[in-house]
């Protein structure tokens, strides 16, 4: 995957260091890794990442408090503060390759909502998301604060995909995910939950299912909208049959039941098999209109 050369998108909002105050931040964080270990947190993190995504606005905000302190900011701005990105070369790096990304998917996004090439009826323009980098913990403009526990998240309240840049590395030695486009799949993955956001699809649910089963629904949905962005993506950024298999391998490893869940009806994501399923329709068709997860009458053919 070639990034030389590129734009680099204007999107982009370092918030640099928190200092942690309550919740799970800073060294809360490596204690909650330390019980769990890095899969059992992020288990806990698709649970919380479930019950959020349909939970009333005002209990949104006590729970991401709950997990993640104050919701009052500390930003880069904050004096003596420091940048994400500043923090090391890895994460200056990490944050240039994700504009690079974010630049990528603004140009596909944008053609798609002009052409009317999207699984809904109701369609504008292409509203733009914001990224913002942030160490430790955020406080977002809309779903409340967050720590790097949770893992890359959207918002739907400001519109803005969340990342600590650190993350690229735990996919690398904790879920034995390397590579860059499996670190573009995941950037790709939040702006599918921003187009879900744009054109509706992340309010919808299934007469008779529960809530964890409209989760999956959501999810795979966004895998396939990230496989359509990489296969728009493929010539200008020059992706190989080798960068398909980091995407897909990261996409595996971060099925629930590779992340440790027995019990299928517990499910917030999909399993391993779903999520390589839906990213490969959406990055070998390449059109989004075939990425309607909701369009299957059946949940148990997704």
């Amino acid at each position: 995957m070639r990034i030389e050369g590129q734009r680099r998108s204007e999107k982009f909002e370092d918030r640099g260091q928190s200092g942690g105050g309550g919740g799970v931040g800073g060294q809360g964080l490596l204690q909650v890794v330390r019980l769990l270990g890095v899969k059992g947190t992020l288990i806990a993190g698709v649970v919380f990442g479930a019950v959020y995504l349909f939970a009333p606005a005002g209990l949104k905000q006590s729970l991401l408090q709950l997990v993640g302190g104050s919701s009052e900011g500390e930003g880069a701005s904050q004096s003596g503060a420091k940048g994400a990105c500043a923090l090391s070369k890895t994460n200056e790096q990490a944050c240039d390759f994700s504009r690079v990304v974010l630049a990528s998917t603004e140009d596909v996004w944008t053609e798609r909502f002009a052409q009317g090439a999207l699984p809904s009826s109701k369609v504008g323009q292409y509203v733009k998301p914001t990224l913002v980098v942030f160490a430790n913990q955020v406080s977002t403009g809309g779903c409340g604060s967050a720590t790097s526990a949770s893992g890359p998240f959207y918002c739907p309240g400001d519109s803005k995909l969340y990342i600590d840049p650190t993350f690229y590395q735990v996919m690398e030695s904790k879920l034995k995910a390397p590579g860059d486009f499996a670190q573009a799949y995941v950037i790709a993955h939040e702006v599918g939950h921003h187009v879900q956001n744009l054109i509706g699809s992340s309010r919808r649910q299934i007469p008779g299912e529960t809530r964890n089963q409209a989760s999956v629904r959501v999810e795979l949905q966004a895998d396939c909208f990230a496989g359509v962005w990489g296969q728009a993506a493929k010539a200008a950024l020059s992706i190989t049959e080798e960068d398909l298999g980091e995407a897909l391998t990261a996409a595996h490893a971060i099925g629930d039941d590779t992340l440790g869940h027995a019990d299928k009806t517990q499910f917030t994501h999909g399993s391993s098999a779903q999520r390589i399923r839906w990213f490969r329709r959406g990055f070998d068709g390449g059109d989004a209109r075939n990425c309607d997860t909701f369009a299957e009458s059946s949940y148990s053919r997704l």
